[in-house]
């Protein structure tokens, strides 16, 4: 059971003087977690029986198949090794912050450990915001290309210098500007790309607005309503350019300003599209008053996340070296390193 409108003093702290009091010890936080994993009970992960009873140690036993189950197995948590309060503090920052927060402040303003830890917990948290088979973009959604990087930006955007394209999508709406949008980074302009980017992220029956785009790309045999514009025919016509694709334009240049401001413009070209995932979520969850709100939401997606493990996080994982064992332990024991002796007992007299 997940709350769609949950209430901020009820189901999440409204400020930080709350979150303290709310979580001031691992108990109050693994009672949170326990409570939006099981709101109507314990249910086993391996059997899907309802009701269980505690243990010992704070995990569950199933009276069914007898399997005991701890709040965070499973989860993003699993066999954490920061405590659960410094988790929630990041939690809640990552939540607060406007345009998201570097790992290097994190590291200063909680006092970690190591620029590693921070930017681990981070990417944790990122990794959790696109869930498989969430809602597509659907009604009238604009659909266009933009590049991040090149001449003229800050050294270390994008590998070597070179500008990522990026494909986005953003539903129109009359009444309220814009909705939800998706920004995906593709490896090329080509009509193939195209076409997984729409059927990946746009609802069939939809009508996809583009720019430039061929009559024959291929969406409407995907069951699309296709409306392509053309910006050299609107200006051989005397027609406004400017509002072509203006919800595309606007996340555009909001996704590029946010990258600007919280990483410098310096990010590695293999996690761009975390960067990317994390300003969609923010954006799709905009509205005012609704900051600590996005604290609900991330721990909501944290506890039914299967676990993240450092090495999916790192770019290029490289084989984990091991020092040789010393020749004491290597293969069996010393006692047994030794050649057969053939029963001494009954030679002996």
């Amino acid at each position: 059971m997940q709350f769609s409108h949950p209430r901020g003093g009820v189901h999440y702290p409204r400020s930080t003087g709350e979150f303290r009091a709310w979580f001031a010890t691992d108990e109050d936080c693994l009672d949170y977690l326990r409570w939006l994993r099981w709101p109507e009970g314990f249910v086993c992960p391996r059997c899907d029986n309802h009701g269980g009873w505690p243990v010992a140690d704070g995990s569950y036993k199933c009276p069914r198949c007898k399997a005991q189950t701890a709040v965070t197995a499973g989860t993003l948590f699993d066999r954490r090794r920061s405590p659960l309060t410094v988790w929630f503090a990041v939690c809640w920052q990552f939540a607060m912050a406007n345009d998201g927060i570097s790992a290097l402040s994190l590291q200063h303003g909680l006092e970690i450990g190591s620029y590693q830890t921070a930017w681990a917990m981070l990417h944790r948290l990122r990794a959790v915001l696109v869930t498989p088979g969430q809602d597509r973009l659907s009604g009238t959604v604009e659909v266009g290309e933009t590049r991040l990087g090149g001449e003229g930006l800050q050294r270390g955007e994008g590998a070597n210098g070179e500008p990522a394209l990026l494909a986005v999508a953003v539903e129109r709406k009359e009444l309220h500007g814009y909705g939800r949008c998706r920004i995906t980074v593709v490896g090329d302009s080509s009509a193939d790309s195209r076409r997984l980017f729409v059927r990946n992220n746009v609802e069939p029956g939809s009508t996809v607005v583009t720019h430039g785009w061929p009559n024959d790309s291929g969406i409407t045999q995907l069951g699309y309503r296709h409306e392509p514009f053309s910006q050299r025919a609107a200006a051989t016509a005397g027609e406004d350019v400017v509002p072509l694709l203006p919800g595309v334009h606007r996340v555009a240049s909001l996704a590029k300003r946010s990258l600007r401001r919280t990483r410098q413009g310096r990010f590695d070209q293999a996690h761009l599209q975390s960067y990317l995932n994390e300003f969609c979520f923010r954006s799709n969850h905009r509205r005012p008053m609704s900051r600590a709100l996005l604290f609900y939401r991330v721990l909501e997606l944290a506890v039914t996340h299967e676990p993240v493990r450092y090495r999916q996080l790192i770019a290029n994982p490289k084989p984990k070296k091991t020092p040789p064992l010393p020749p004491w332990r290597r293969g069996h024991p010393p006692s047994l390193d030794r050649p057969p002796a053939d029963r001494p007992w009954r030679a002996a007299r």
